[in-house]
């Protein structure tokens, strides 16, 4: 296949693959779910496990081996603008929320799903491990399941009337600080897999703090001057913090989260890029990230056993999530139904689990199999939230304004 050939149907499996995600995003959105949950639906459909297997000789041709790695190039592409945008969203905000409130709701987010699934995970390991060390597989699964999906989480909150209330207040604050532990956790994972002893791994964990600081005191000053700078000047940031994270020794796709932490904290500065790249990453590449995720998730392939497994994990992060933070929620003060109403929101899980998981798969910390079966968690603790959240809050219902200042921006929804 020539190179011309390889570009032009390259286009047409972009052009298919955007027809099918926006449909199933706006089927999906008919029965109360965000888009996402269809765009990743989708993107499971086209792969191997739906669609190959009733007519796998279309999914041969529509997505050849060199127009898989096109599509790999262009979701790589959405990945590091994602997480750009996902970095600043991590700006400090709600600083007149309760604090100790605030602090037990994220750390109960991030602790007790951790400990839950990383106990599982050392109980699956023997089987599911596949040559990673137990250190990072434990870490990484821990971190996989403790995530929360920033911009599912703002739809969620603006669809349900939550947006500007004590409890969306508080559940920005917490996922935003949630996401930025399970970033650095799964940074150290894959640092204890890169790294071949001692030596190498704190090398690598050198190159991380220097980024950072190169970061924070040099470039975040530097772009602070411009008012509102044109929209390649922090993509231009994302893409050479991205390769310096490789050429340190870490995912190219920490660096690119990095970079949106060290954007400047106006607000004028960061909406300003917020609104000119979010639709363009929302709308056409994270789509093509979903199909490329659908073409590696087998879901054809589990066995009895992996069904099993499937179900522990769900438990595992419904209760952790859901029990742990409502719980925790509840015993700092809040109504019953309000605290029910912060686990539900913070189960949420969407694109920002995938997208770790991703990682997780290209570092080899898990395998095929696992990378499967938490695709399929986060598709349904997404899938749950928008009824559960009906459910316990009820038509008409309405939560506590957020205390004056206390009202952090919402993301974009993704």
């Amino acid at each position: 296949m020539t190179g011309s050939e390889v570009a032009v149907r390259t286009l047409l499996a972009i052009g298919i693959v955007l027809l099918a995600c926006n449909v199933a995003g706006w089927l999906v959105g008919r029965i109360g779910q965000p888009r996402v949950v269809g765009e990743l639906l989708a993107g499971i459909a086209l792969g191997p496990s739906a669609l190959g297997l009733v007519l796998p000789e279309v999914v041969a041709q529509l997505f050849p081996e060199p127009v898989i790695g096109a599509l790999r190039v262009v979701a790589q592409l959405g990945l590091v603008l994602f997480l750009l945008l996902v970095g600043m969203e991590t700006a400090p905000g709600g600083d007149r929320l309760e604090p100790v409130r605030v602090g037990g709701v994220a750390a109960a987010s991030v602790v007790v799903p951790l400990v839950l699934a990383g106990a599982l995970a050392i109980g699956l390991y023997p089987a599911y491990g596949e040559g990673s060390p137990l250190v990072a597989f434990v870490l990484f699964v821990g971190a996989a399941v403790s995530v929360t999906a920033l911009p599912v989480l703002a739809r969620l909150l603006r669809e349900t009337g939550l947006t500007g209330t004590r409890i969306g207040a508080t559940a920005l604050v917490a996922a935003a600080a949630n996401d930025v532990v399970a970033w650095v956790l799964v940074a150290v994972a894959a640092t204890v897999t890169e790294a071949d002893g001692v030596g190498p791994f704190l090398l690598t964990a050198g190159g991380a703090v220097v980024l950072v600081l190169v970061l924070l005191s040099g470039v975040r000053p530097l772009l602070a001057r411009w008012g509102t700078p044109p929209l390649w000047v922090p993509v231009v940031v994302a893409l050479l913090s991205a390769w310096a994270a490789e050429q340190v020794g870490i995912h190219a796709i920490f660096g690119a989260f990095l970079a949106g932490v060290a954007m400047p904290r106006s607000d004028l500065w960061r909406e300003h890029v917020r609104a000119r790249l979010d639709p363009a990453v929302t709308a056409v590449l994270l789509p093509v990230f979903f199909v490329v995720v659908g073409l590696s998730t087998r879901v054809d392939t589990l066995t009895p056993l992996d069904a099993l497994v499937f179900v522990a994990v769900l438990v595992v992060a419904v209760v952790g999530k859901i029990g742990g933070v409502g719980l925790t929620a509840r015993l700092l003060g809040d109504e019953r139904r309000d605290a029910a109403t912060l686990g539900v929101l913070m189960n949420a899980r969407g694109v920002t689990e995938i997208v770790v998981l991703t990682v997780g798969l290209d570092l080899g910390l898990i395998g095929p199999t696992v990378f499967t079966v938490l695709v399929l968690v986060a598709v349904v603790t997404t899938f749950m939230t928008a009824p559960l959240l009906r459910m316990i809050r009820g038509p008409g219902r309405r939560a506590a304004p957020a205390p004056a200042g206390a009202r952090p921006r919402s993301p974009r929804p993704g």
